[in-house]
């Protein structure tokens, strides 16, 4: 891993992720920037798309909605729906599956912390994942 630094990604820079669905890019991280308490990326989801169900043992996911709707199902249960400029905070070991399910794409920035112990403990998938066999996103670790 780098040492931490003070450094600016371009979202371009990284590579997209399709493993758990829509078009996912970890920009701040232990790998990219070297962080040490959590790490945050951007999720463009197209009408339809969906990231599948999963949830972080040891962290919270803090998620805020740039362009058009999500909805976000948690536990299975409960559903919001998050317009452009809401945020919302899903707390450790809550399952949580998010969608855009109307007719324009949507973005949303997202950050979680803290740090599992080690990237592969990090994010717990309970659906198939729709790129299932594409390498998972690459948090920690080197570069």
């Amino acid at each position: 891993m780098p040492e931490p630094s003070i450094s600016k990604i371009a979202c371009d820079a990284v590579p997209v992720n399709r493993r758990r669905g829509g078009a996912l890019r970890v920009l701040l991280s232990p790998r990219t920037v070297g962080a040490t308490s959590g790490f945050l990326g951007v999720l463009a989801l197209e009408p339809g798309e969906f990231v599948s169900e999963h949830y972080h043992p040891y962290s919270e996911e803090f998620l805020y909605v740039t362009e058009g709707a999500l909805l976000v199902r948690l536990d299975g249960t409960t559903e919001i729906r998050l317009a452009a400029r809401e945020a919302l905070m899903i707390p450790k070991n809550v399952r949580h599956r998010v969608v855009n399910d109307v007719s324009g794409p949507a973005a949303a920035v997202f950050h979680l912390s803290p740090l599992a112990p080690s990237p592969e403990l990090g994010h717990v998938d309970t659906e198939e994942p729709p790129g299932r066999g594409q390498p998972l996103p690459q948090v920690g670790g080197s570069t």
